[in-house]
This record gives structure tokens, sequence and C-alpha cells, in this order.
């Protein structure tokens, strides 16, 4: 997701359309996501007739077309972002919540989705019994999607797709097998065609993995994994794992979830303090955007929830904080921008809690040289 909205960041037309829609995850709630979709792409076409020509916006009205007209609601999460030019659209289905809102102008509108991205954490959760294997992708306390046929994270997949089932298992009763070298080596060697699978899918998509299953079959998963670095923790103890809900499976590990966040903040805190030694942090808000715009930014630390208005002049890379995020010219989150710019240029962005980060420093950044 990240990638996909660097290169929307980089898109630069006129116009730019940006539509923000709020959706349903869940029947019957997503049955009105279709009228919300046709409402608010009512909006944007009023807009882009009477703001351009008709040739310019006959072709955007065209590309949103053809990506909105036939899709499925079933599949949709808690935001759809449309972005379009007279050359191209795209449509993103977002596990956040956002305003709905049109917005045209010479660039995307992607600056407070980058915010909700880096404030988050994703991850994958391998669910692994005897008999199959699950994969869910999810981002703080909510699934994304679990990882099925020809998804686009299984395209050019040479190994096997999720769900994997357990097509090796010996015939016999369990009873007769239990604890037999030979029903040890046919669980090893499942969990090895499922670490396969999985290793391909992180080495394109790399996020740390939650592992979920019963102690013993997870014993045998780790011993296997041909790369254990990316494993962020186990659950051994949810019931259903087979066929269970893939909501309730991911509310089962949000404490490890929540540890990796406070790890992150922890971490970075760590960081901060070396560089202070080193004098490479810049916590005026000026400073840090030069740098941001100069790519010279390792590791941003934000307070949560802080923003800022400013007036930017991109040309000259200058900010200046101002009193009214109302007013004309004024940027209603700098924060965001730099937010942005950083995580665009390869920096890092941490999110630290509110009574983990002085009020009178509520953003850091340490700089590359």
């Amino acid at each position: 997701m990240k990638t996909t909205l660097k290169q929307l960041r980089q898109t630069q037309a006129n116009p730019a359309v940006s539509i923000f829609v709020k959706t349903h995850r869940t029947h019957p709630e997503n049955e009105q996501d279709a009228i919300a979709l046709k409402n608010q792409l009512k909006i944007a076409e009023d807009r882009i007739t009477e703001e351009y020509d008709k040739r310019t916006a006959d072709a955007i009205l065209a590309n949103i077309t053809a990506q909105t007209d036939e899709l499925d609601h079933n599949y949709n999460l808690d935001m759809l972002a449309i972005f379009a030019t007279d050359s191209s659209a795209e449509v993103l289905r977002l596990p956040f919540d956002a305003k709905e809102r049109v917005i045209i102008g010479k660039k995307f509108a992607t600056r407070d989705l980058m915010r909700d991205l880096s404030e988050a954490v994703n991850y994958y959760v391998l669910v692994v019994t005897s008999e199959n294997a699950r994969l869910l992708v999810g981002v703080n306390n909510v699934l994304v999607k679990e990882v099925i046929g020809s998804s686009p994270r299984q395209e050019n997949q040479d190994e096997l797709s999720f769900p994997i089932k357990n097509t090796t298992l010996p015939t016999g009763s369990k009873s007769d097998r239990t604890g037999s070298s030979d029903d040890h080596s046919y669980l090893k060697e499942f969990m090895n065609r499922v670490d396969k699978s999985l290793q391909r899918i992180h080495n394109a998509s790399p996020l740390p993995v939650i592992l979920v299953g019963d102690s013993r079959t997870l014993g045998f998963y780790e011993q296997v994994c041909d790369n254990p670095s990316i494993i962020l923790g186990k659950v051994d103890n949810l019931p259903h794992l087979k066929d269970g809900n893939a909501q309730e499976i991911i509310d089962g590990v949000q404490e490890l979830v929540e540890d990796k966040r406070k790890t992150r903040y922890e971490h970075a805190q760590g960081e901060l303090e070396k560089a202070r030694n080193e004098k490479m942090v810049r916590t005026d808000l000026q400073q840090i955007y030069r740098s941001a715009v100069e790519g010279n930014a390792v590791m941003l630390l934000v307070r949560q929830g802080h923003s800022v208005p400013a007036t930017i002049d991109e040309q000259n890379a200058t900010l200046l904080v101002a009193e009214n995020a109302s007013d004309e010219g004024v940027n209603d989150d700098a924060v965001a921008e730099i937010i942005e710019l950083v995580d665009h240029n390869g920096g890092e962005v941490v999110f630290v809690p509110r009574d983990q980060m002085n009020e009178k420093e509520p953003i850091a950044l340490i700089t590359r040289y």
C-alpha cells in the first residue's frame, strides 16, 4: 500500500482527482456502499464538468467508470479511495476511516493516508494446524484480508497457494499415529511446504509474522522456518483455527501487536538519545521540513495526535507556522506533509504515545548528516 501511495504521490496532472467514500466490511451494512459511492461520484462529476473542458472531463469520468462500474462491495474495507486523471484511474480499499470528500488539484490527496499508514502496525498471521494453513493480513486490530486463491499476493506463485491443505497425511487412525516418527516427518514436511509459500509472499511484501496454532504444530514449523527473524511472536491458545472467524483470530493476537508498537517507539527513543549526543537531531519544524525535502532524514518521531498548521513554499523548501488553519494558503496539517516526505525519501516514521513524548518537543528528526 505504501508503495502504491508513493507512486500516486509522484503523479502530477491537471486535474488529479481524489475521491474518498466511507464503506463497510460486513453485510447488510455494505448494501449502502453502492449508493454512497454513486453520491460521491456525482459530486465529482459535477465539479469536473464545471471546472474543466468537455474532453478532459469525459476522459476522467470514463476512467473512473471503468474502475468502479463492476466493483464488488462484498470486499470493501472501511474506505474506498479513487485516484483519477484523464489517462488513468485506480481504486484502493483501505482499512482506515476517513471523511468523505472530493479533492481536485494538481496532485493526489495521499497525505492523510500516509499518516495513517505510518502510524499503523501491519503484519501477517500464519495460522497452522496439522491439517491446513491459513494466512491473514492485519493492520492494528483490523483484519485487512485473508490471502486466498489468486489474490495479488499470490500472483506468479510457484509454491502452494494459501489456504494450504495437508495432502500428505498418512492413512490410519489418529490414535495409531500420535507421537510416531512417521507422524512427525509428515507434519514437518507439511510445515516446510507452508514455510516455502510464506517466504515467497514475505519476500515480495515484507511484514512481520505472528504464528498461531497449537504448541506442538508451531514447534515443528519453527524447526523448518527458513527465516526465523521475520517471526514477531506466537499465540498457542486460540480455538477454531481451521475455519474460525478471521477477525476473531486477529483479535486474539493484539497483545503481540501492541508489544510490537511499544518496541518500535522504545527503540526510536533510544536512537533519538544516541543522535542527540552526535548532534544529529532537528526539533525546529522549519529545519525538519527542509531536511525532509533534502532526503536528510533517518527517523521522524511524532507525538500521537500532533499537527501544526503552516504555510509551505515547496519551491523554496520553507515552512512558516500559522496561527489559523482556515486562513487562505495555510496547510492545516504540515506535520502530515513532513511525514509523507520522510517516508517517500526512505526515512522511518514512528509515532510515540502522548505520555511518552514531551509536549514541549512533540516532533523530532534524526538526520543522516
